[in-house]
């Protein structure tokens, strides 16, 4: 019989792991910033010191960089679902909306934390990268759609998916998930609103 010690998964420090670590770091980001915010502040709000927190990551830009691509790997996945379905780009588009409207009501701290870079940083600088990029996607799919008759031809394609996306990111301003609508109703209100209008029509 083997009798030699197994030795168990290492777990880091009592009372965090890098998961709740991590949605602290992103509470504090959003409300003090991120470059106002010090590893010292981290660890006063977390009532662990600095080592405990350098046990689970190697700096402060690593924490943000977690942070944004909790949010940027959300939508490129709900990017790649759209561009995966088959039919008209206007179904995919509105497909895309809706999956980022849960991709934000799910994973609110980070992308009101992603919205607020600006580039300062490399990792900033990254996630800007991968922002632009994904905006094109969306581009790109309004562009299929004016090609195929279904978005007006009027509006240029960058400036219409800046607008519909422009609606989505808005509600980091607002949206509060307790007590406040589910992420389908809100997905449908935006919808609703990106894709119909505000004009009710009028019986002749």
């Amino acid at each position: 019989m083997n009798t030699a010690r197994i030795t168990p998964p290492r777990r880091g420090r009592p009372g965090y792991d890098l998961e709740s670590l991590l949605a602290v770091a992103v509470k504090v980001f959003n409300e003090r910033g991120y470059e106002a915010t010090s590893m010292e502040d981290l660890s006063r709000r977390l009532g662990i010191t600095k080592s405990a927190i350098y046990y689970h990551v190697s700096s402060k830009d690593e924490l943000l960089r977690l942070a944004v691509d909790r949010a940027l790997n959300g939508l490129f996945e709900a990017a790649d679902a759209a561009a995966a379905m088959e039919g008209r780009a206007i179904d995919r588009l509105e497909h895309l909306v809706r999956s980022s409207v849960h991709v934000l009501v799910e994973r609110l701290p980070f992308v009101t934390l992603l919205l607020r870079v600006r580039g300062n940083t490399a990792v900033e600088r990254r996630a800007l990268a991968r922002r632009r990029e994904f905006d094109r996607l969306v581009s790109d799919l309004v562009e299929q759609a004016e090609a195929e008759g279904d978005v007006r031809p009027d509006v240029d394609p960058a400036v219409t998916s800046r607008l519909v996306f422009g609606l989505v990111n808005s509600l980091i301003e607002w949206y509060r998930p307790r007590g406040g609508m589910g992420a389908d109703a809100l997905a449908d209100a935006v919808c609703k609103i990106a894709f119909d209008g505000l004009r009710q029509d009028r019986p002749t």
